[in-house]
């Protein structure tokens, strides 16, 4: 009897534990977007977002995927909005089908699979200039991190959410 309470009593401990551990590496996923000048060609002001990692530990990648929503003056009898979360090469596919040149009037990053997101540290998704913010409602983000304990957290991004669709000068850096 006394080595089952012993038993019982060591896991319940190390369960504590691990949660208190797990607790303490959590990810603390967030994101920023401002209007910047130096990102499209041709002195084009650009809508930048990054996510950022608020936790004292580091968060790894483990799956990106990207959704894309059209304006309704954008959508045409033939075009539709994607049905399906799908990768970046396909949400750049999408967005090129609507005559948006990649790395012109937008940019969305690549982001592979085991991609560290250092403590306090950001991870750059992409900008839209103000050509391809006519053409484009939303652009979804969908994020899977593995902290340090091996849990999975995710967090979806609207790269365009509080975006300033008509910038006229760059937003001063926040830090």
């Amino acid at each position: 009897m006394q080595s089952a309470i012993t038993a019982v009593l060591a896991t319940v401990g190390a369960a504590l534990a691990r949660a208190q551990y797990a607790q303490t590496v959590r990810p603390v996923l967030g994101y920023t977007g401002r209007a910047v000048a130096g990102l499209a060609p041709n002195d084009q002001l650009a809508w930048a977002c990054h996510l950022l990692n608020g936790a004292q530990d580091v968060a790894v990648t483990s799956e990106v995927s990207y959704w894309v929503v059209f304006t309704p003056a954008a959508l045409s009898d033939s075009a539709s909005d994607s049905t399906h979360w799908g990768t970046s090469q396909e949400a750049i596919a999408s967005m090129e089908t609507r005559g948006l040149v990649h790395r012109e009037d937008f940019e969305l990053n690549f982001i592979g699979q085991g991609r560290p997101i250092p403590a306090q540290g950001n991870l750059f998704l992409g900008w839209l200039t103000e050509k391809a913010m006519r053409e484009v409602e939303n652009v979804f983000v969908k994020v899977h991190v593995v902290d340090r304990v091996g849990d999975t957290h995710e967090r979806v991004v609207n790269l365009l959410r509080g975006a300033n669709r008509t910038p006229r000068h760059p937003d001063a850096p926040r830090f």
